[in-house]
């Protein structure tokens, strides 16, 4: 193995038969899926104002198009990884595939918003069959361990390619078509996903697949929508009992969920896994660097475009630099990893995250040219911290659990997306409100607009007299930007701990002998 939690005592691992050609076009083909569910998680965002205009949804159905998708895509991930290990790997890959086309091109047509939101439910569900799908192929593809950690990291580079995509293909179909567009982009690219892999991508399973337990894929569900909803909707409307509840419920079947697995001969998800601490410090880095991307990138958009005025194609731009950033690093430390001990690269690339939100707190004027320095070290350290983290994970696996194991980096990936929102965003949203001041004269409920986020002090400010609007618009930007600053700090404590205790619990992973071919 190239990441073990003991050294290894095998011959050096250049006698591990080496991919061909064919692998490396299995590769690409596997790219396909990967790039559309990353561009899919940033272009929506970009037709939303369209899709108001055209559907009307009530702000809760608004919300419930955003988050329908990943609610069900983080709910459905384990069960399943572990239905990819049983039936086979590319078979769940293709049926996901089909179906994801397929819902992506009724979803364009939608004619309501209640229609659209079961759709993108839909496309949850077969998103879930993709993402495990591809990690565990590539465990099994790849086995050489240089190799695959560059296949990984490839991989990894597929999801910042595609965050980079999202908004300036989004800006491009808006600027040329209607909003139903951007979902009908996934039919062409999954087409030749179809065609070409019952040719290049070898089918894989598990040999000794468990029987299908019903009650664990429920309790995984009952365990993730309620947590995860609760926790979106304290980061949009605050601290309720109903919110609370709905946390301690998910985290009640959580417990369930985890005590079933421990008693099961064959567990849907091998909560073993976890008693390594090689396994378990990954997954944490994992779920801890998309945590600090995302957000990241929930505030730093919002300053780009609201703050300083950037269109939202532009403020894009701006940001394409630090995704390439991303991408180099993740390639880069696959090939170190084959003489650097994995460990020091996952606490390096968590220590550059905290190094970028200490610039941004240092960055006091808010430049573009700061923001772009920050992002470019942010990119540096999860291109290098989510590349190893994602081969030790599957390393610490067996081969046969390749889609189980890739279930949970893909969850951790999807969890720390959504407390990265949640938790940085609440911070932000807090700080805001307490330091924004509305002018006199303002009425009631232009002030309660106004105290809730920037954009609203913004839509509020154009409909009052100059004064009044130019002195709400300052308020705002000066509170928004004094959150930004408490939120920068925050994550740079995060990131310090997440470091250290990184490099405690991977302090035994080694890397493979410098000794394998290249």
């Amino acid at each position: 193995m190239a990441l073990t939690s003991t050294p290894p005592k095998t011959g050096p691992s250049s006698s591990i038969p080496r991919a061909g050609i064919r692998a490396w076009i299995a590769l690409a083909v596997l790219m396909l899926p990967v790039l559309l569910v990353s561009v899919d998680n940033t272009v929506l965002s970009f037709a939303i104002p369209s899709i108001s205009l055209a559907l009307t949804p009530s702000a809760s159905e608004l919300l419930w198009i955003i988050d329908v998708y990943p609610l069900i895509l983080a709910a459905l991930l384990v069960p399943m990884g572990s239905m990819t290990d049983r039936f086979g790997r590319r078979k769940l890959l293709l049926i996901g595939s089909t179906g994801f086309a397929v819902v992506s091109a009724f979803a364009a047509f939608a004619p309501s918003a209640g229609a659209l939101i079961g759709y993108r439910a839909l496309l949850g569900l077969f998103g879930a069959m993709l993402m495990p799908a591809t990690l565990s192929l590539i465990r099994n593809v790849f086995l050489h361990p240089a190799q695959r950690r560059t296949a990984i990291a490839i991989w990894a580079a597929g999801f910042s390619g595609g965050a980079a995509l999202g908004p300036i293909v989004g800006g491009f179909i808006l600027e040329h078509f209607w909003w139903g567009a951007v979902f009908l982009m996934s039919v062409p690219v999954l087409i030749p996903l179809l065609i070409l892999a019952p040719i290049f991508v070898p089918e894989s399973k598990d040999p000794n697949p468990g029987t299908i337990d019903v009650w664990s894929i429920l309790l995984s569900f009952g365990t993730m929508v309620p947590t995860i909803f609760g926790i979106k909707e304290i980061a949009q409307s605050g601290l309720s009992v109903i919110n609370v509840a709905l946390i301690v419920v998910g985290l009640g079947l959580g417990v369930v969920f985890v005590r079933r697995q421990m008693r099961r001969a064959n567990p849907m998800m091998d909560v073993s896994l976890f008693k390594n601490p090689v396994f378990s410090g990954s997954v944490s880095a994992n779920l801890l660097s998309i945590f600090a991307l995302v957000g990241f990138l929930y505030f730093i958009t919002q300053h780009l475009q609201l703050v300083l005025g950037l269109s939202p194609t532009h403020a894009a731009y701006m940001l394409v630099p630090g995704l390439a950033i991303t991408v180099i690093f993740g390639l880069l430390s696959a090939k170190l990893a084959n003489y650097v001990r994995p460990s020091w690269l996952v606490v390096t690339g968590l220590a550059l995250n905290a190094v970028a939100f200490l610039i941004v707190w240092l960055n006091t004027d808010g430049s573009v040219l700061g923001i772009m320095i920050a992002f470019a070290v942010l990119g540096a350290g999860v291109g290098t911290a989510e590349t190893i983290s994602n081969d030790l994970i599957l390393s610490a696996a067996p081969p046969a659990k390749a889609g189980a194991a890739s279930a949970i980096s893909e969850t951790a990936y999807e969890v720390g997306s959504v407390l990265g929102t949640a938790i940085l965003g609440s911070i932000l949203a807090a700080s805001y409100r307490m330091n924004v001041l509305i002018p006199d004269g303002v009425s009631v409920a232009d002030s309660n607009t106004a105290s809730q986020t920037l954009g609203g002090a913004i839509d509020v400010a154009g409909t009052l007299p100059a004064p009044q609007g130019q002195a709400l618009l300052e308020s705002a930007k000066h509170a928004f930007d004094s959150g930004s600053g408490t939120v920068a700090m925050v994550s740079v404590v995060l990131m310090v701990c997440a470091a250290v205790m990184c490099a405690w619990t991977l302090r035994s992973a080694v890397s493979a002998p410098e000794s394998v071919e290249h």
